[in-house]
């Protein structure tokens, strides 16, 4: 038995919001998209996106203190999950991602980790961290 790969699944509000801006600021393509999923791709990397659109939530008042999450696609969960992605030319894609505005601050930069990598994060639309890394 080997493992051979992990796709991210992100928690997106608005599938065709996030696929607009995995396109244009983030330089995927979109393999495949639904109405509630969609796969984004780039060289050998996919992520799927998945729409958190369960907006029940807001209208159970007390019930919200005793059981906040009833379906798992609640809309407040969208923006809450992370990935981390290698890459091969962290300087380039850092330059080309602060270009686009996506770097997760604006004092975001390349930082060398003890762990040997050199990484930098970002974030979609809905505010999902990604974080680039390269070895070194």
């Amino acid at each position: 038995m080997r493992m051979q790969k992990t796709i991210p699944a992100l928690p997106v509000e608005s599938i065709k919001m996030s696929c607009e801006y995995y396109t244009n600021k983030l330089g995927f393509r979109i393999r495949h998209q639904e109405e509630t999923f969609a796969i984004a791709v780039r060289d050998e990397i996919e992520i799927h996106l998945w729409q958190a659109c369960d907006k029940s939530w807001k209208w159970r008042s007390i019930l919200l203190v005793l059981k906040p999450i009833l379906t798992g696609a609640e809309t407040f969960i969208a923006g809450t999950a992370s990935c981390r992605i290698q890459v091969q030319g962290i300087n380039e894609l850092y330059e080309e991602y602060k270009n686009q505005g996506v770097l997760h601050s604006p004092d975001t930069i390349v930082e060398e980790q003890h762990w040997a990598h050199r990484e930098f994060p970002a974030v979609d639309n809905h505010r999902n961290l990604l974080t680039f890394y390269e070895i070194i």
